[in-house]
């Protein structure tokens, strides 16, 4: 599939018609390898729509815990495929698909979020209306179909995969890390180790996509 060029501006009123479209409840996922920019798009499409029209569900929210990833012998592949709870995820999606027709103990469905700057996961942070049409949810992994991530085939009305080059996503990686505490060379050494061995599981997905999307901005 080719990518297409788009803005932002494009993207949000391809957005707008899904929110609009006259469903109960619609779901967009964007998917693409780490530091493509969907946490950026899907802020900006949220932050476009409003409030009653959009909310935004990050599958980060997800991870588990260090505690958890170290009792696993995990923690040094932080960000891999296993280190997620993506049955746990899957049944946030089928319970947010379900919501707008469910009892009134889902008037407010509250998500998990993933903070940054304490790099863990913190739960029921994110509240999820039952009348906004349009749930939007990013992550790496929408769009594989290995193991437990397997149940989210279905669970999304359309998904977006970003295409961005490497020589783009590998600086913005290293400065995310060093923002949030990595010196620059384990900053470097974790987005030219980890990140990209994730990515290039992300890339197999590719041609799942609805859309596959190269952002002009």
């Amino acid at each position: 599939m080719d990518a297409l060029r788009a803005s932002t501006a494009d993207l949000v009123a391809r957005a707008a018609a899904l929110a609009d479209r006259g469903d109960p409840r619609t779901v967009l996922g964007l998917a693409g390898p780490p530091g493509a920019g969907k946490s950026t798009l899907a802020a900006a499409l949220v932050d476009a729509l409003g409030p009653r029209r959009a909310v935004l569900v990050p599958m980060d929210g997800f991870h588990l815990a260090d505690a958890v990833l170290g009792a696993l012998g995990r923690r040094g592949r932080k960000g891999a495929p296993d280190t997620f709870d993506a049955g746990g995820y899957a049944a946030l999606l089928r319970r947010l698909r379900a919501q707008p027709d469910a009892g009134p103990e889902d008037d407010v469905v509250y998500a998990p979020e993933f903070r940054r700057e304490i790099e863990e996961p913190v739960g029921s942070a994110l509240p999820v209306p039952r009348d906004v049409p349009l749930v939007v949810t990013e992550g790496n992994y929408l769009l594989l179909r290995e193991g437990p991530w397997a149940a989210l085939e279905g669970l999304l009305d359309e998904t977006w995969y970003l295409e961005v080059p490497p020589a783009v996503r590998l600086p913005r990686l290293v400065a995310r890390h060093e923002r949030f505490g990595r010196d620059p060379e384990a900053a470097r050494a974790w987005a030219g180790g980890s990140d990209e061995a994730n990515a290039r599981v992300v890339a197999a997905g590719r041609d799942r996509a609805d859309l596959v999307v190269a952002l002009d901005g």
